[in-house]
């Protein structure tokens, strides 16, 4: 089954979720799938393909919407017996695929004529919720400018690579904006520049991870690139338990000490995805217990818009404390420029990672970096840029305020739990059905773990915010109506 499905994944049509439907129907066909079978579990599934676990639970919830298969709670999905296979239930028409009287006939309550037509009008494109996108308060006019100075740069440094004091501009710019409580006693040598966050990711696991066997530890819910990074260093990836103030230091312990981790990955100002914000009393234990074991603590900052709410980890633990963001949630993720800040004993090494992966930025990017950080109008655009991202996370909250939701003034993005009838999976569909794009919790989870219930909503501010105030009302109205089976 599994050739079926890969080759399904590499030679089908469509988007992965639907290439995948078309496998496994497939597979029903020709018989390698016998009714009865189990089919395998969504995480076990997902690795053995080289998809998401979202990808697969999504194919798995149209398969049974086809009567292919069967989900039995607690027990998991089995083919269908082709002669008890129910029809296929009849497509419910899209939204765009609707005239405006029609839907207004089928909704369960009126909305606002001016809503409805701005809706109406949207591209389904456009309505791109699954990443934040920033909108352009001016910083895009500095880019400009530092690509013009860059194109007249001298020609001899255009022609070789770059020196070993190149970078050494950017990275006392990057100082200037570190959190006061990094700045003291940090030189210049501790801060590496890299091919944006992801990469700042990869590089510092690679700097960390040369014990064996690797094991890195992180929150309940995290960032689905570091799980990525982590798996091709042949990492374990170990989930630690969390509350409403952070990760649970007891568990953080009891599992590092369990399991020989060497690191814990963290987002303490603006978790991702749960918009969860770690308190310092909390941070403060943390990094005991890192201290006692000899925990390295790896601090992701990439989403946070505004001021730090607490102390770093390289204040509380300075031996064990990383630091990484990059310049893609406050200028542009275009420019992918990222770095990473390694305890004084570590940065030789960290640096040699990085000169054994690509020898730094390259110098264009350098001065376009540079003078972007240090231009006097830079802070000012930074500000304005929180200010306006603030105000789509307001419309946020009055919009979807009464649900389950994890948000913060200052992350570009919200949490939102489902009602109880609503499956992870069936509600992403629904909300694809109308061109809308949000980030399936699953993603977040540990392969192993229990199911997620939630989205993740980003911000567009490339979108008008009436815009995105009627996308925010279809959702909504998503969340009021889960469908009449629940999400068996």
């Amino acid at each position: 089954m599994d050739t079926i499905l890969r080759r399904a994944m590499e030679t089908g049509a469509g988007p992965k979720y639907r290439r995948l439907v078309d496998g496994v129907a497939r597979a029903i066909e020709a018989g390698a799938l016998a009714p009865g079978e189990k089919l395998p579990p969504v995480r076990d599934l997902a690795w053995r393909i080289g998809v998401t676990p979202g990808t697969v639970a999504r194919a798995f919830a149209i398969l049974s919407d086809e009567g292919r298969v069967i989900g039995e709670v607690g027990r998991g999905t089995f083919v269908a017996d082709p002669a008890q296979r129910r029809a296929a239930p009849v497509a419910t028409p899209r939204r765009a695929d609707l005239p405006a009287a029609n839907w207004a006939e089928r909704r369960p309550a009126p909305r606002p004529a001016q809503v409805e037509a701005l809706y109406i009008e949207m591209p389904r494109e456009g309505d791109v919720l699954f990443t934040p996108r920033l909108p352009d308060v001016g910083q895009i006019a500095l880019v400009r400018e530092g690509l013009h100075r860059a194109a007249e740069a001298d020609t001899t440094v255009l022609l070789n690579y770059p020196g070993a004091r190149v970078q050494d501009d950017l990275r006392a710019a990057v100082r200037g904006w570190l959190p006061e409580d990094m700045q003291a006693d940090l030189e210049p040598g501790q801060i590496v520049m890299t091919n944006g966050g992801q990469s700042a990711i990869m590089v510092t696991l690679q700097a960390l991870l040369y014990d064996s066997p690797p094991v890195v530890l992180v929150e309940e819910l995290t960032y689905p690139g570091l799980s990525r990074a982590a798996e091709l260093l042949s990492a374990r990836v170990i989930s630690v338990p969390m509350d409403d103030e952070g990760v649970l230091p007891e568990a953080l312990e009891e599992i590092a000490r369990a399991e020989g981790a060497q690191v814990f990955f963290t987002m303490p100002e603006a978790h991702n995805p749960t918009c969860t914000l770690t308190s310092t009393a909390r941070r403060e234990a943390v990094a005991a217990v890192a201290r006692k074991l000899g925990l390295h603590l790896v601090q992701d900052d990439c989403y946070r818009l505004g001021p730090p709410q607490g102390p770093s980890y390289r204040r509380l633990a300075p031996e064990l404390g990383w630091y990484i963001s990059s310049m893609s949630k406050a200028i542009s993720p275009g420019l992918r420029v990222g770095y990473a800040v390694a305890p004084r004993t570590m940065a030789g090494r960290l640096r040699r990672v990085v000169d054994a992966n690509y020898y730094g930025l390259s110098v264009p990017m350098v001065e376009v970096a540079s003078y972007v950080l240090s231009h006097p109008d830079t802070p000012g655009l930074t500000d304005a840029m929180s200010a306006r991202m603030r105000a789509y996370i307001e419309v946020a909250v009055n919009v979807l305020g009464r649900f389950d939701l994890g948000w913060g003034k200052d992350m570009p993005f919200f949490w939102v739990r489902l009602p109880e009838r609503w499956r992870e999976s069936r509600f992403v569909q629904a909300l694809e059905g109308e061109g809308i794009r949000v980030r399936p919790g699953e993603e977040f989870g540990p392969r192993d773990g229990p199911a997620v219930h939630a989205v993740r909503v980003s911000v567009n501010g490339q979108m008008p915010l009436e815009r995105f105030r009627a996308v925010l009302e279809r959702i909504a109205w998503h969340l009021d109506n889960p469908p009449d089976q629940g999400g068996v």
